[in-house]
């Protein structure tokens, strides 16, 4: 993860930058649009003063991921009380979660298009209130490993990045994940306080939370979905 949030590595190209942008249909409709979709260059822009694109100071809560953005605009609903950012890298998905929380009508969340490995630029030192990885990319064999998001740079970023007694929640049906963050992480200054082998079974070991589009998939094929809260200390 990048650590100076001020050198800016991650490019948000316009469509003049690419020799025929009609090929992406989304690639226009995200240039075009306005709240709740965060173009990455206002991430970058607005990254010291997150009150500015709410229009309100709030607890920051970030989901690296959201996908279709079911769950981003589920838990910005039921927790009004915080602001809601999700990150997604392909214009398709940034597109799909501005849907959703539109459909919501939620004011309190925002979808930014932005690289994943590089989320330090936009979050530094104590600027989160909630971190949220559902199911990242497993890239299962040995050889790709090196693919896999949760390795212990991210893991020391997410422990710079939170606030003291804050908490980064982990669901992904690649128990691996939870193992290796769990290694990555025995000398942060992070404390286990929630763990389930089996969310779809048992639930979630945590409050206010939202069955995801895979947890759902998974629990329809009898798989476990596998879940780990990790708190700032």
């Amino acid at each position: 993860m990048e650590s100076q949030p001020m050198n800016f590595k991650f490019r948000d190209p316009t469509p003049s930058q690419f020799d025929d942008p009609k090929l992406n249909v989304y690639l226009e409709q995200y240039w075009q649009a306005g709240p709740p979709v965060l173009r990455g260059v206002d991430a970058q822009k607005f990254c010291s003063d997150w009150s500015k694109v709410y229009g309100r100071t709030a607890p920051m809560k970030l989901e690296i991921g959201p996908g279709n953005g079911f769950f981003l605009a589920g838990m910005a609903e039921l927790d009004s009380n915080s602001n809601w950012l999700g990150m997604e890298i392909r214009y398709k998905r940034v597109m799909l979660c501005a849907r959703k929380i539109q459909a919501k009508g939620v004011q309190n969340a925002r979808i930014t298009r932005y690289d994943a490995w590089m989320v330090g630029e936009i979050f530094r030192k104590d600027s989160l209130s909630g971190l949220y990885t559902n199911h990242p990319d497993p890239w299962k064999k040995k050889r790709q490993a090196k693919k896999r998001l949760l390795n212990r740079e991210f893991c020391v970023w997410a422990s710079e990045a939170l606030k003291e007694g804050c908490s980064w929640r982990i669901k992904t049906d690649f128990e691996q994940h939870i193992l290796s963050v769990i290694e990555h992480c025995e000398d942060l200054p992070f404390a286990i306080t929630g763990r389930e082998d089996d969310v779809n079974k048992n639930g979630a070991p945590w409050e206010l939370d939202i069955v995801t589009n895979y947890q759902s998939k998974f629990r329809e094929m009898g798989l476990p979905v596998y879940a780990l809260e990790l708190t700032r200390i």
